[in-house]
């Protein structure tokens, strides 16, 4: 969090100094016109602040790092990389739009399929690897579904997690608060996963996860980076994070639930992306399909502002929204499932 916060001024400085601020589209909402020229591309600081905090963290503990921490980082620096690639040419090639969408998938599925294979190796000494070739929810659940469509399915869940952060970053400070959010449901559950794990107190609520308190030191670190960001990018934002930090920031969310096994529990953690993610497909698919728009812009947060909305309001509003999902993806998690939370 230090480190964010000190380094995104100067960030900030250089950037402007050499004039790579955003190129704003003229077709989104006209509110947005003042915003270019902001500097962009402040994932930097984030996606650093993050690899130093970590390795700071087990340096000065003389904790090892783990597999399943350190592969979470590196796929969250991978998709930053792909995030940087698309911000390089919208500022130095004057492309507002980036990289090609089969562009940026493709990067975003080179990434996720390099950390699923390598994610299925290095088991410790209870033969646990950092991911499980079953589906999870709370845990591992159904027969094994083999490495192929494993690294299949982790490279869905990479693609969407990376692709619903990146649409939801339209307004100063609405991506980073909910991220913040679902990452310190994460530091909640990896602390949970350690003080239950099977390999020192088997039970029958205990969990087969291979660094459990790593993944929360993960988490902890990456939240502390946007909370430093978020201070320079709350509204009026002086900063963008630009697709650099957005896509790695889903990037680690992704990461973070296969490795502690709650791959399933992330769309209810994080169900103001997956709002935001559907609306985008409902008015795609409505205005292919009959022509007409269920919104007057998508992603989401764009409606409120054409209604008149605030972007302040949208901003706070949302939050509350993200919050009570993480709230209820807690409680489902803490009373093992949605029976659980029902009394059955």
């Amino acid at each position: 969090m230090v480190i964010a916060l000190l380094g995104t001024r100067p960030v900030i400085t250089v950037l402007r100094k050499r004039k790579l601020g955003q190129q704003v589209r003229s077709d989104g909402p006209q509110a947005h016109l003042s915003k270019s020229g902001t500097p962009t591309m402040g994932g930097i600081v984030i996606i650093i602040a993050s690899l130093i905090g970590y390795v700071l963290g087990h340096v000065l503990t003389g904790d090892p790092v783990t597999a399943s921490g350190v592969l979470v980082l590196f796929l969250m620096t991978g998709l930053g990389l792909v995030g940087f690639t698309d911000d390089f040419l919208k500022l130095f090639m004057r492309r507002s739009l980036g990289l090609r969408s089969g562009a940026k998938l493709a990067g975003q599925t080179a990434a996720g399929a390099i950390f699923a294979v390598l994610a299925l190796r290095f088991p410790d000494g209870y033969d646990l690897t950092p991911a499980s070739l079953h589906l999870s929810f709370l845990t591992d659940f159904g027969v094994s579904v083999g490495p192929v469509l494993l690294v299949a399915w982790v490279i869905v869940m990479v693609t969407g997690t990376s692709n619903a952060v990146n649409l939801t970053d339209g307004l100063d400070g609405l991506a980073s608060g909910p991220v913040i959010m679902v990452l310190a449901a994460y530091v909640i559950i990896g602390d949970w996963q350690y003080r239950n794990d099977c390999t020192t107190a088997l039970s029958s609520g205990c969990y087969d996860v291979r660094d459990p308190l790593d993944a929360a030191v993960v988490a902890a670190t990456v939240a502390g980076a946007c909370l430093g960001f978020l201070w320079w990018n709350a509204p009026p934002a002086k900063i963008f994070m630009g697709d650099t930090g957005s896509l790695a920031l889903g990037g680690a969310l992704a990461g973070l639930a296969i490795v502690t096994r709650t791959e399933l529990l992330l769309p209810l953690l994080g169900g103001l992306f997956v709002i935001i993610t559907m609306s985008v497909v409902i008015q795609v698919g409505s205005y292919r399909l009959t022509g007409k728009r269920v919104f007057r812009m998508a992603p989401l947060q764009h409606h409120f502002e054409l209604a008149g909305w605030a972007e302040t309001t949208i901003v706070v509003r949302f939050w509350l929204i993200a919050g009570m999902f993480v709230f209820l993806g807690l409680w489902v998690f803490y009373r093992g499932g949605f029976a659980g939370l029902l009394g059955f």
